[in-house]
């Protein structure tokens, strides 16, 4: 299993954040290895929601279904991933005082053989790291003024 965390500062207060992350289609916008979101649930947000993310990371391309799990409004939004990669994931906002909010992006996920299994998520850590540090720069730019 593979655990990833990464963390950025947001010029932006909480609720601002959350309102754009809230809007779940518009995270392929920010997201550089997210390229489509299709619903398969009738809601598109809250507890419950349940969603396929397209994702392409160098020749590996791959259908992610998604469901939201935690939903806690300007708090905590929090996914499991049931397609062919397996796990949990969680964005959570803490208000740093004025108009900055620290966004934590958290992973834990488990890869199928054919992508190497344990050792597979071992060499993809940095990886994905790497990608999703860049993913947090692409969201802080939404927030720049």
């Amino acid at each position: 299993m593979a655990r990833i965390t990464v963390a950025t500062v947001l010029d932006a207060p909480p609720d601002d954040v959350w309102a754009d992350l809230e809007d779940i289609a518009s995270h392929v916008e920010w997201m550089a290895d997210a390229t489509a979101i299709r619903f398969l649930s009738s809601q598109s947000s809250g507890t419950g929601t349940r969603f396929e993310c397209d994702t392409k990371i160098g020749p590996i391309t791959l259908t992610d279904v998604m469901e939201i799990t935690d939903w806690l409004p300007g708090q905590v939004m929090g996914v499991r991933h049931a397609g062919i990669v397996i796990g949990t994931g969680r964005f959570t906002l803490e208000h740093q005082g004025g108009a900055h909010t620290r966004f934590e992006w958290t992973e834990e996920l488990e890869f199928p053989w054919w992508l190497g299994g344990p050792a597979g998520a071992w060499l993809g850590r940095p990886v994905l790291g790497w990608v999703w540090r860049r993913n947090l720069d692409r969201l802080a730019a939404r927030f720049a003024t």
